[in-house]
């Protein structure tokens, strides 16, 4: 598998359960991104993406949007050298519109500062949308005076650098994509899984893992 992409829900459940409060979810959450995303590019995967926040995540309280932009800006500042010290390469996916002006100049700091990295990707999507990226993308082609076809909006989709997914997990026991990878994940494999992000253990990973190396892909042939 090279690219296994993540939904990690449920870490508002996992706090409720818990009687911790919803931030501390996000956090614990976060802390899962840097082990299961390290684990997996050392069990071969060569892209990690994770859905980390919607552009209809906007909507959530004040206080909970602004915790996860703190979270964000320490991945991409504090917690860098994390990045730096495993060899791995870190990417932002999604519209830079509505971010702020330091969030934006972290991103493209991190982004270069990890450039070389040899180890793999992570992903994470913020401010992202699958529809959205389509949107952008064919505007992108329209721009570029090209004709819109399935090749040149795949070549300007914001993810257009890696290859398309090879399986999406879900956690949490929901089931659905909630618009993400809309356009790269129509033939990728889908999984879902009742176990609350914070929870999803490398076990699980592996388990994930050995599922995909067990299906038979045909790609509609």
């Amino acid at each position: 598998m090279k690219h296994l992409a993540i939904i990690m829900d449920g870490n508002r459940r996992w706090a409720k359960n818990k009687g911790l409060p919803t931030l501390e979810g996000h956090r614990r959450g976060y802390d899962n991104v840097k082990t299961i995303g390290l684990a997996a590019l050392e069990r071969g995967v060569e892209f990690f993406t994770v859905y980390a926040f919607s552009i209809e995540n906007w909507k959530r309280s004040e206080e909970e949007v602004g915790y996860l932009m703190d979270l964000l800006l320490r991945a991409l500042t504090k917690d860098l050298s994390f990045f730096i010290e495993h060899d791995v390469r870190l990417k932002v996916i999604g519209r830079r519109e509505g971010l702020s002006e330091k969030i934006v100049t972290a991103i493209d700091d991190a982004e270069q500062k990890t450039s070389h990295g040899k180890a793999g990707q992570i992903n994470l999507c913020v401010n992202y949308g699958g529809r959205a990226e389509i949107i952008d993308g064919v505007k992108k082609v329209i721009e570029n005076g090209q004709e819109v076809t399935e090749e040149n909006v795949s070549s300007a989709i914001w993810g257009s650098d890696m290859p398309e997914p090879d399986m999406i997990v879900r956690t949490s026991g929901e089931k659905r994509l909630s618009g993400f990878l809309t356009w790269t994940g129509v033939y990728s494999e889908l999984k879902f899984i009742d176990t609350l992000w914070p929870d999803f253990s490398v076990a699980e990973l592996e388990e994930c893992i050995g599922d995909f190396g067990r299906r038979q892909r045909r790609f509609g042939k």
